[in-house]
Parts: C-alpha cells; structure tokens; sequence
C-alpha cells in the first residue's frame, strides 16, 4: 500500500455484482436472480477483468472501491475475498482505501461480515429505504425493518464503524409522520450511522412501477416536505448534507461518490460497468453470457467477442456540461478557479448571463471563499427543488 501523499493520480474502482433475490417493484438497475453456478462462473470471469485491466493502471493509485449491484451481499464471503485478492494483488491501494460494499438485510450473516472484514471492506451501505414495513412490502423489498435492525447490530458487532444507511422518500402510501419517522428511527440507531442517504421513488420506464403505476404515490408537494424535513432533522442529530441525497458524520462523506461528482478517474469491472478515464467515457456490455464467454474460454483459435461498448472522448462542451451539472449536486457547489484552471476560460464567458439569471430567481448563489479567495457557486433550497430545471440551464444546444 502507498500513502495518498506520494500519489498523483488517483483512480476509483467500481465492481458490479448483477445478482438479487428478485427485482424490487421500482429497480431499473442491471440484476437478477441467479443460480450458484451463475455467481461462480461471474466472479471468475469478473477477476480476470480485474486482472487483465491492471495492465492499463500500472501508474494509478487505488483511492476507493465499490461493490454495487444488484445486491453485492448476496454473493458468498470467500468470493468478496477472491475478488478483493486480485485488486490488492494487482494494483497500487492507498493505505487509507475507502472499500465499500452494498448490504441487503436478509443476505447478510456473521460468516459473511468475518469474511468482508478479512477481504479489506471497510464501509457498508445497508440499504433499509423505509422503517414501516408496509412500505418495505409496497415496494417489494424481501426484509422487514426487523431483518435492518439485526443486520445493522450484527455489521456494528463485528467492527464496522463506517456504515451508510440508504432511505427513500416519497414511497407508495407514504405520509410525512411515516417518513418522519423512519428519518428519527434511523439516525437514532445505536452507534449511529456515519453516513444517510436519502434518495425520492422515481418511477422508471421498464419497471412494474412504471406499467402499473400506484395510486397512492405523495404528491410533489408532500415530496419537497419530506425533503425540507430531511434536513432538519439529519442536522439535529449532527449530520451534513455535503451533497443534493447525502449526509454525513463530519469526516465521513462518501469518497467514492464524491469522486463521480467531481469527474475523478474511474474504472468499472463487471455486466453493464462504466468508466471515465482521462474524459473518455467507456462502458461493458449488458450480457452476462457473452461475459463470462470472454473471460473464461480458452483463448486457443476463438476470435473473442469485445464486452465493451465504443468508447467515447468527451468534447470540450460535454466537459463543461458534466462539470457544471455534477458539481452543483454539492453543497458546496463548484469553483470558479476550478473551472478556469480546467478550461481556461470563465464560467461567464461560456454561460453568459446564465449564472445572474439564475441568481436573480433566488435558485443559485454566489459566495467568496474567505480561505482561498475563491467564488464558489451553489443551489439555493429553492434551487434543489427544481435542480433538474437549473441544471439543464447549462446544457449547450
């Protein structure tokens, strides 16, 4: 392992673990049910990928990893461990890696968090999305919010002092007392989370939500007071929100995430995994078949199959785009020095008139960074809520 001090360029790893119990009624994500022989056949694949990919990283120093899906905690523990094996053993790591992987009650066990905790993971998001167990059904989630309570104790017992709690807002059925109470019931857990994230039901095209739409959905209204509400009440308990659906302890903001809204470098392994390296953009193909097929069958005389879609350069405006339209997902917003050392030009010139329009409706605000002497601009309480509008504000023709 390196120390960050002696690093300059970092690089973020994303793993994808395509496989669930089953599909919850909202979930556009790529996974699905498997069979053992489907997980094995993937991961062996997976960890050629990860080896074999390690020759394009040779310079890179590893800052976070993370395990995403599907339900990454569905697996078993020595895969997560095999897995972890190939990345120690074929890239650069930071000493103080941020390894996250994403938790699912009712696939969670001790052997499992023994096994995690063996394999270097040192972060868990545990997903709960709501403490009333008729939402949870609602839904389609396979828990109840007894199975969270004792996977979360479970997952503290065994050392994991870095542990995210994912909510969701604005769910079939859903009231502001509910809401309000899976918020207080969360953030009073004991130990208390170190990271909350709450995110609104959007209701997906290809989903069962999206062919059979539920009647009792909150209305927008309802959705930007429980959005209000978040806030106040994760602030009580000594939280921040560092970013439009986040909040953290101090000290424990998501590196990895951070990392995607700040256009870092990232490399994702697995079915349907994206990287962006040097503003080219680059993604795997969705088949799992054909994945496994590259990865595994012997090389011999067999032409094998590309698993990877074109790649695509970002243009000089795409980059301004992602820049504006990510950056302002934080609280902090973005830097106007930032945007002239990356582009050398002014966020002025590029949007002319665009940022005072916008501060005039009260949805962006400017401040002066008494550290450094910097402006920095950010959305406004008002400006979140209608975040989509502002953000398409900076989207070129």
């Amino acid at each position: 392992m390196f120390d960050m001090k002696n690093t300059n360029r970092d690089l973020h790893l994303y793993i994808h673990i395509p496989f669930c119990v089953k599909k919850c009624l909202y979930c556009d994500f790529l996974s699905s049910p498997s069979s053992g022989r489907e997980q094995e056949d993937y991961v062996k694949a997976l960890k050629q990928e990860i080896v074999q990919e390690s020759l394009n990283y040779k310079d890179y120093f590893v800052t976070t990893v993370y395990f995403g899906g599907g339900t990454p905690s569905l697996l078993p523990g020595s895969f997560v461990e095999e897995i972890m094996d190939a990345v120690f053993g074929n890239y650069q790591m930071v000493k103080d890696c941020e390894i996250t992987l994403e938790a699912n009650p009712g696939t969670v066990s001790e052997e499992k968090l023994k096994a995690w905790k063996r394999a270097g993971i040192n972060r868990l998001s545990i997903g709960l999305q709501s403490a009333d167990d008729k939402e949870l059904s609602a839904l389609g989630r396979i828990h109840t919010s007894r199975d969270f309570f004792i996977t979360y104790q479970m997952a503290a017992k065994a050392g994991f002092g870095n542990i995210n709690v994912d909510l969701m807002a604005g769910l079939p059925g859903q009231g502001l007392s509910s809401f309000q109470n899976t918020l207080v019931t969360t953030a009073g857990l004991i130990p208390a989370p170190s990271h909350i994230s709450v995110y609104s039901l959007i209701i997906e095209e290809g989903t069962p939500f999206y062919e059979n739409r539920p009647a009792d959905i909150p209305d927008e209204d309802t959705e930007r007071e429980m959005y209000k509400m978040t806030g106040e009440a994760l602030s009580g308990y000594g939280y921040q929100q560092y970013e439009i659906s986040n909040y953290a302890k101090p000290g424990y903001m998501c590196r990895h995430n951070t990392a995607y809204w700040r256009r870092k470098n990232y490399v994702g392994f697995g079915i349907g995994a994206a990287s962006l390296i040097d503003n080219v953009r680059f993604r795997n193909k969705p088949d799992i078949k054909a994945y496994i097929k590259r990865y595994l069958e012997p090389d011999g005389d067999i032409q094998k199959e590309n698993v990877r879609e074109e790649a695509q350069k970002l243009s000089r405006e795409e980059q301004m785009e992602e820049f504006m339209f990510l950056g302002l997902r934080m609280a902090e917003g973005i830097s106007y020095g930032e945007f002239f050392r990356t582009f050398g030009t002014s966020i002025d010139q590029v949007y002319p008139g665009i940022v005072d329009e916008l501060c005039k409706k009260g949805l962006l605000q400017k401040k002066k960074n008494q550290e450094c002497g910097d402006v920095e601009l950010s959305l406004t309480r008002y400006g979140i809520d209608i975040s989509n509008y502002v953000m398409a504000e900076f989207l070129f023709e």
